[in-house]
């Protein structure tokens, strides 16, 4: 039986899946405020300056993430670092006021 080499070397086929891009999934915090004059503020506390708004829950909801790929595009496009949450934990504490 003949035994067949592989029509790559096998460095090439890791050099050649190394340069597909797969996607990469981020996960961000939202916070969503309550307006008086209704509606949502969202700011995403670990992208400064992400801030956009909402008429309704779902619409803000919408509206963060649309703003996170904005914010993350641009980063992207001016080669700087994509912030993530992954070193942050979040914890809540009562005082008394």
């Amino acid at each position: 039986m003949e035994v067949r080499k592989a029509a790559y070397p096998q460095h090439a086929l890791r050099s050649a899946l190394k340069s597909i891009q797969m996607p990469r999934y981020l996960t961000y915090r939202i916070l969503l405020t309550k307006e008086p004059e209704g509606g949502f503020t969202v700011t995403v506390p670990a992208l400064p300056g992400c801030i956009t708004y909402g008429e309704n829950m779902e619409e803000a909801i919408t509206m963060g993430k649309d703003a996170i790929e904005l914010y993350l595009e641009s980063l992207v496009a001016h080669d700087e670092p994509i912030p993530t949450e992954e070193n942050t934990f979040e914890y809540s504490v009562s005082v008394v006021a």
